[in-house]
């Protein structure tokens, strides 16, 4: 939303007013400190890696960037395992972390061919980057996630998506894909050929082998009309359903301790470009830490004090070409819990995790995002099957998340939710193989394709019970 620096400035003075108003209660900032970082180096002289939100990390022996398919070929070889691909670190499970191999793709990146409309990529080219090198050749990716910084082998690998009733995940998307297997081979799979491994390689954690490359399915690179504008949390959510039906893209984040809810649609348009200017989410969010640390004793005067800061919100508008304002920058840190329901009970569901928070956590401030999303046939696609949608609840780096397990999960799992492979969950191999049809197939393909699994780090091993 457009909130200018000087009204998120002026949050911390409406509130005080508002507090100021009930009785002169005393104020306490509720900024909790920096975590503590892990050393820098380990016993052994490893230098520490660590997640974009900073509660994963690990001390890899090994860092290898390879520069072509047979130098990674010969490197998942001979490479102390366990070998873990990392790609900008945004998956907040220890998907990653490794006292093995560490292996970036980073120099495997860009676009090698445009024909019709199919790309073919290689797999460590970043999503924001890829917007542009597809433009130029007048394609774009049907969808984007909200935030860019992933590398698209990352973002296949855990079923990243973006919103839209009729657009499903990116990995849905991949026509064909080169796959680097640990005993020196690349595999082509294709609907056509290695059928069964390319289902189960579209979203396979790292665990099946590396993606090189993949041939992607694109669009007409279009200008699309971006619209932004808040209403009231049960206006919203009596609405969504329509808006999933109308429009290209569709999501919205209910803000808790407010009463509000924040739309986002976008369409495709041939109006002229009016781009979207500078980012201002941080300084949205800035204001709803201001109202939590001031206003946090008071689900009441919060809510006021929000009506009294934000109602009056214009509307934001952008046009520009879809790469431009699908994705952003995300720069506040945190960390996430992402379920995938049934679309039947998502809107039941979010009640009841709105309802949770304003009851149990007055600490927490970030919006909730919610979406939806076509269905596939991946193996390990959380969207196959049945149309599901999207609920994902954030807490600031710097904030405890341990509720997420306790409070949250509960009521994802039990309206039938399935977590984003990146997202923080505390599900099991067992709960797993009763949410996935092909589960068990999946184990078996895996056990094929690296039988002393090499790929595996600690987590992974817990769950497929290597």
């Amino acid at each position: 939303m457009k909130i200018s620096r000087r009204a998120a400035i002026g949050a911390g003075a409406s509130a005080a007013v508002v507090a100021a108003a009930a009785g002169g209660v005393v104020l306490a900032n509720r900024e909790a400190p920096e975590p503590p970082a892990p050393p820098a180096i380990d016993a052994q002289g490893h230098l520490v890696w660590r997640n974009w939100s900073g509660i994963q990390h690990g001390y890899p022996q090994a860092r290898i960037a390879p520069a072509s398919e047979d130098e990674l070929s010969h490197l998942l070889k001979t490479s102390p395992a366990p070998i873990r691909a990392v790609g900008a670190g945004h998956s907040f499970m220890p998907l990653v972390p490794t006292d093995g191999t560490l292996l970036t793709l980073d120099s495997l990146s860009g676009v090698t061919k445009v024909d019709g409309d199919i790309a073919t990529i290689w797999a460590g080219t970043r999503l924001g980057e890829l917007g542009p090198q597809l433009a130029k050749n007048g394609r774009a990716m049907a969808n984007l996630p909200d935030i860019n910084k992933q590398s698209l082998g990352g973002a296949l690998g855990t079923a990243t998506h973006g919103t839209g009733k009729h657009l499903p995940a990116i990995h849905a998307d991949v026509t064909a894909l080169r796959l680097a297997t640990v005993d020196g081979q690349i595999l082509e799979c294709s609907a056509e050929k290695n059928a069964q491994i390319f289902d189960a390689a579209r979203v396979s954690l790292g665990s099946l082998g590396i993606i090189t490359q993949v041939q992607l399915k694109t669009s007409a690179n279009k200008r699309v009309h971006r619209r932004v504008w808040l209403e009231s949390f049960d206006e919203a959510l009596s609405k969504a359903e329509a808006r999933w039906n109308s429009h290209r893209n569709f999501e919205f984040y209910a803000v808790p301790f407010t009463g509000l809810v924040a739309n986002i649609t976008h369409d495709e348009t041939d109006e002229p470009a009016r781009p979207r200017g500078e980012e201002t989410d941080s300084t949205f969010l800035d204001a709803l830490k201001t109202l939590r640390n001031l206003l946090g004793f008071s689900n009441t005067l919060r809510k006021e004090a929000a009506e009294l800061l934000l109602g009056s919100t214009p509307p934001e508008e952008a046009i520009d070409e879809g790469w431009k304002l699908l994705s952003t920058d995300r720069p506040v840190r945190f960390n996430e819990m992402e379920f995938h329901l049934p679309a039947e009970v998502q809107l039941k569901a979010l009640r009841e995790v709105v309802e949770t928070i304003e009851r149990e956590r007055s600490d927490v401030f970030f919006p909730i995002e919610v979406r939806r999303i076509a269905p596939d046939d991946a193996w390990l696609s959380p969207f196959q099957g049945e149309p599901r949608g999207s609920v994902a609840v954030h807490a600031y780096y710097k904030d405890d998340y341990k509720f997420f397990f306790e409070l949250i999960e509960p009521i994802f799992r039990k309206h039938g939710g399935r977590p984003h492979w990146g997202k923080l969950n505390a599900l099991t191999g067992s709960d797993f193989a009763g949410l996935y049809p092909r589960w068990k197939d999946f184990a078996e393909m895996r056990r094929q394709l690296d039988p002393q699994g090499r790929l595996l780090n600690g987590y992974l091993r817990g769950i497929f019970g290597a």
